[in-house]
């Protein structure tokens, strides 16, 4: 079931949204060569507790840390740890928040120092652009798919592959809510969009084959082929007008 959330939930969605922005804000700054994505973890943990928030990740399914760190190849889930940071690399930022009971989710990818390649920046910038055709695309009357349609086309224009394993989501009262939010689908297919629902879209992008593994941790997933991914993500309210972002 779809839940329609309020003004007053939409608000309170938006509270949790800006810590999660400054939290990404602030670990995209101290992203360089030389720092561990241990060190990004001790920055965000800082800012949640000095926020009287909660991590939406930490404990949940098990999962050990308060963000997640994905590098290169690494897609979704990487756990933050003594890998440190080189010129070239490219890291997503995963960041989850619950504040006064309500959930916000965004990721960013970044890329490191000044020997990043063109190829990866532009993966970077086309999957960055995908999230914000999926907005677009995310208003009353629509169809859920068109989101998905939106991102896919762009994503394969440009030779790349669309994650199917991992998806977006419903977000409000729990991190994980219906509808799922597939980065693949058939425009004008998929439940009609109201106003109130609340999404996280999340496109994860792969410089090649869609296909992905999750590594011996149990949680961190990697492209099959080993070429990079990138992954955007916003947490989003679905209006009369153009989307509310909530994050």
């Amino acid at each position: 079931m779809i839940d329609i959330k309020s003004e007053d939930e939409l608000n309170l969605i938006s509270e949790a949204g800006k810590i999660v922005k400054l939290i990404l804000e602030e670990l995209k700054s101290a992203s360089r060569p030389g720092v561990t994505t241990a060190d990004l973890e001790k920055k965000a943990v800082e800012i949640i507790k000095k926020s009287d928030a909660r991590s939406a990740f930490h404990g949940y399914r098990g999962f050990p840390g308060v963000i997640c760190t994905s590098l290169n190849e690494q897609v979704v889930h990487g756990i933050p740890g003594n890998a440190a940071l080189s010129s070239g690399d490219i890291l997503s930022i995963d960041v989850g928040i619950e504040k006064n009971g309500y959930y916000a989710d965004s990721a960013i990818t970044v890329p490191i120092g000044d020997k990043v390649s063109e190829k990866a920046r532009s993966l970077i910038e086309v999957t960055k652009k995908a999230l914000f055709l999926g907005i677009e695309k995310a208003v009353e009357g629509n169809r859920l798919f068109d989101i998905s349609n939106a991102i896919q086309m762009l994503a394969e224009s440009h030779g790349y592959g669309v994650v199917r394993v991992f998806v977006g989501h419903g977000i409000g009262k729990n991190l994980h809510e219906d509808p799922e939010v597939p980065n693949f689908g058939k425009q004008g297919t998929g439940p009609r969009l109201k106003s109130g629902m609340v999404l996280a879209i999340e496109p994860m992008i792969n410089e090649g084959g869609y296909e992905v593994e999750i590594l011996s941790d149990g949680w961190t997933a990697v492209t099959k082929d080993r070429k990079l991914s990138a992954h955007f993500e916003h947490t989003i309210a679905i209006t009369e007008g153009e989307a509310r972002i909530l994050t």
